[in-house]
């Protein structure tokens, strides 16, 4: 059993959004995408997912691109991401899973995961400035997301986890709030996406965790390994 991690697939099988339009990197990215994941998870294993899996604006539009991820390997546990507007309540993605048959797909949303000793815990986060709302909204929406990742690594924590691993789809990393928070818990290590181009610094350390950015195509469409 292994713990990888990928994100901001971007995917739309569903709609008409093609990624390429951002750079020839992303030409034929889901093809690169399905034979690195193949070549590297195991049924066993488990893929974190930070955010940004389709750019479908309704579940409906959606299921060409959760049909993908269902025939690849492994376990997946996902979260919310700035631009994955088909994301609803907990209950309705769940009946939409359970209709689907998406049996090996999961939604990190005001809760937890084991995977064996380690919690998997999580949220979106946010940052001020970082949408187009005034800067009440913001804030609202910004508290609001930390009461989330605290609630859900309160309940890592209380179910006697040896570790803990966050999830989120901002680089949250550079904002003391969320490493305070991260740091209570105890977490040394923090997922994230969102970010795409050139990035100089994907992996880097604050406050004793280390934050690992996983966005796919500033790793090559290719999963990391983020525990043995």
């Amino acid at each position: 059993m292994a713990i990888w991690a990928i994100s901001d697939f971007h995917l739309s099988f569903g709609v008409n959004k093609p990624m390429n339009v951002f750079g020839k990197n992303w030409d034929g990215y889901e093809e690169k995408l399905k034979k690195n994941w193949i070549d590297n998870i195991k049924p066993t294993d488990t893929v974190l997912m930070a955010g940004d899996f389709s750019w479908g604006m309704y579940l409906e539009e959606t299921v060409p691109d959760f049909k993908f991820l269902e025939e690849l390997p492994g376990h997946k546990i996902m979260i919310k991401g700035n631009h994955d507007y088909w994301w609803g309540t907990l209950n309705k993605l769940e009946i939409f899973k359970k209709e689907n048959g998406f049996n090996s797909i999961n939604f990190l949303h005001n809760n937890f995961f084991m995977i064996e000793d380690i919690a998997i815990c999580g949220t979106r986060g946010w940052e001020i400035g970082s949408e187009e709302f005034d800067i009440e909204q913001d804030k609202k929406i910004y508290e609001r997301e930390k009461e989330r990742l605290i609630r859900s690594l309160t309940l890592g924590k209380n179910s006697g986890a040896k570790d803990i691993i966050a999830m989120v789809h901002y680089n949250v990393g550079i904002n003391d709030d969320y490493v305070e928070i991260l740091k209570s818990f105890d977490v040394k290590k923090c997922i994230f996406g969102h970010l795409h181009g050139k990035i100089d610094n994907l992996n880097y350390e604050k406050g004793g965790i280390q934050f690992i950015c996983t966005s796919c195509d500033l790793i090559n469409f290719s999963p990391i390994k983020i525990e043995e």
